[in-house]
């Protein structure tokens, strides 16, 4: 295993980008990332008599008719230019609600300064569940989740002085379901020629029916209505990572309305957000999206068809533009699956317990994830849009933050394991311009260990009062 060592400096970062012949922006002046942000939603009025809801009017405008008469435009305004991004906790109680350690965790993140904070991965239903303390949002747990996301907005409010947007991301786990601790129950949309021998999955194993992803809309519908009674600004639709919605994206090989072309994989995000849209009308509706998935074709989304180490772009953004259309006013973009290829959307300077380290400096996957997000953000200049996986870069976060946001690679800047271990980090950025390196996430994977370890989850060095590796 080669040792990639950290840099110490912007001078180190900037000598180690010419070297490999790599571009990241650096800006001194971090002055941008205090800078608000206005965004909003258009949504159509009834124009067509025959067509009923907001999903079907959406497909006639994609086909080439006229766009309706008149709109509604709801907007939103982001205090700062900073993310908490969904990091899960598996610390729920018995009926998936937040228990003390959760409300901890959003109080921090709170306390912390971002102006957006998105909810953890929080599941749909009891089987779609990754791990059997993973947040689960129903009937039986609704009322604590509105008690943590009203905690949450006052906590910020109370030391700062502004209002947060919140967002719950809605989700299931597909191949990863395991709602019973120690044992998987996986639901796959496609048979994956590099996937199934990874996580053990034999070839005759069913696939989801098309009749259960029916059903399985419905479940995103209620949860959204829930969250919507719990006071969160917006839902996520989760669709990255390898999780059930990220690998319909790229089922190429599954026959049925939910598979094979283009305009059926995507139906299920599309149809699910348009629903969402349509009958939970007091939030916004957005994703979690992976638009490279780093796995060989035909088995991954974003790809190139000769050489998965390589992506195409194309879908990608023909895809984020028709959720704009669908009324998305803003993304959140990621790349490749935790589970396969964690140096892809966390470049990190030790791997998980018992994994065989990539071979590849981190900075390169830095590079990699911000040049990926700057393509999809500049494809579509005026939808923000949240770029992330820098948290290797340690103390060196702020300048290159500031020059992602400022050169319009990405409009916000997300953190997530710098979350847990530093959740101070966008107060101390923009008060004294800097992080302190001693409180920084290392990348040293402790927080995954824990997490396949099925144990609640945080940062074992900058937190380990409160989590511990055995």
């Amino acid at each position: 295993m080669t040792t990639f060592p950290f840099l110490k400096s912007y001078e180190e970062l900037q000598s180690e980008l010419l070297r490999l012949g790599l571009e990241l922006p650096i800006e001194d002046d971090i002055s941008v990332l205090a800078k608000s942000l206005r965004f909003g939603c258009t949504q159509y009025a009834l124009k067509f008599p025959n067509l009923n809801t907001q999903s079907q009017q959406h497909e006639a405008v994609v086909q080439g008719q006229s766009p309706p008469n008149t709109t509604v435009t709801t907007n939103w305004t982001l205090p700062n230019r900073f993310v908490v991004q969904p990091m899960e906790g598996f610390d729920s109680g018995q009926n998936g609600e937040p228990t003390e350690l959760g409300f901890r965790r959003y109080e921090r993140f709170a306390s912390g300064g971002a102006g957006l904070i998105w909810f953890e991965a929080t599941a749909v239903s009891f089987d779609a569940r990754s791990n059997s303390q993973q947040f689960w949002l129903n009937e039986k747990s609704a009322e604590q989740f509105a008690q943590l996301e009203e905690k949450t907005r006052l906590t910020a409010k109370k030391r700062f002085g502004h209002d947060i947007i919140s967002v719950i991301q809605l989700t299931h786990s597909g191949r990863y379901c395991k709602p019973v601790r120690g044992v998987r129950k996986p639901v796959i949309a496609q048979h994956s020629g590099v996937l199934d021998a990874a996580h053990q999955i034999p070839a005759d194993y069913p696939l989801i029916t098309d009749d259960e992803l029916d059903r399985l809309q419905d479940a995103y519908v209620n949860a959204a209505k829930l969250a919507a009674k719990c006071g969160f600004d917006g839902v996520d639709v989760k669709s990255c990572h390898g999780y059930l919605l990220d690998e319909l994206l790229g089922a190429f090989t599954r026959e049925g309305k939910y598979g094979g072309s283009f305009e059926n994989r995507t139906r299920f995000l599309r149809e699910t957000l348009g629903r969402i849209r349509d009958e939970v009308t007091s939030i916004f509706i957005t994703s979690r999206l992976s638009v490279y998935d780093a796995v060989k074709y035909p088995w991954g989304f974003g790809v190139d068809k000769e050489d998965y180490k390589k992506c195409d772009l194309t879908e990608s953004k023909k895809l984020v533009g028709m959720l704009r259309e669908i009324g998305v006013p803003l993304l959140d973009i990621t790349i490749g699956n935790p589970y396969f290829n964690p140096h892809f959307n966390r470049p990190y300077a030790k791997p998980i317990r018992g994994a065989t380290a990539y071979n590849e400096n981190p900075l390169i996957g830095v590079v990699r994830f911000a040049n990926i997000v700057k393509e999809i953000q500049q494809s579509q200049q005026d939808l923000p849009m949240i770029g992330a996986g820098t948290a290797w870069l340690r103390h060196l976060v702020p300048k290159v933050a500031a020059g992602i946001v400022k050169n319009g690679w990405a409009s916000l800047f997300g953190q997530g394991r710098n979350s847990f271990a530093y959740p101070n980090a966008p107060n101390d950025i923009l008060s004294q311009n800097e992080m302190n390196p001693k409180q920084v996430c290392l990348a040293c994977s402790g927080c995954t260990d824990l997490m396949r370890a099925e144990s609640p989850t945080g940062c074992v060095l900058r937190d380990r009062d409160y989590y511990r590796l055995s």
